[in-house]
């Protein structure tokens, strides 16, 4: 296996354990929600005025897939839309107390799960963080670069 192949493979690794570690106490605690779900309002919380648009391209989704599932979220009540008063035409989303009540959970959870890990983190020398940072900054820039030309 090249180096290209085995870099991947561990990261891939590394995503689906910490994935295979979080998602049972995710649905527990956050249940009645799928984890697309959560981002979506975690991505409102994180907006200043979030939009259609704005959320699709936060959680790189079609605006379809956010117009569904922003009006599932509006029916579990977790969110609410509202139009500004300077632009009628736009449709924005905020939380509800359910739904903040949820995106602070999830807030939660991500402490708990970086306690879980901080043995490993406190041990990275800066340069080996500024190592790994280096090189997931210039893949991440290849990567939207990639989309960006995909979606001309």
């Amino acid at each position: 296996m090249n180096k290209e192949d085995l870099l991947l493979t561990n990261i891939k690794n590394v995503h689906d354990k910490i994935v295979y570690l979080n998602k049972p106490v995710m649905e527990s605690r956050l249940e009645g929600y799928t984890s697309t779900e959560i981002h979506c309002i975690e991505a409102i919380e994180n907006s200043a005025q979030p939009n259609v648009s704005q959320i699709a391209q936060t959680l790189f989704m079609t605006r379809g897939a956010i117009s569904k599932l922003t009006k599932k979220l509006i029916k579990k009540d977790a969110i609410s839309s509202y139009k500004n008063p300077d632009n009628k035409k736009e449709i924005y989303f905020k939380l509800t107390d359910k739904g903040r009540e949820a995106f602070n959970t999830h807030e939660q959870l991500h402490k708990e799960f970086k306690q879980r890990d901080a043995q490993v983190f406190n041990a990275i020398t800066d340069n080996q963080y500024e190592a790994m940072m280096t090189f997931l900054n210039h893949y991440n820039t290849h990567l939207e670069k990639e989309i960006h030309d995909k979606e001309k």
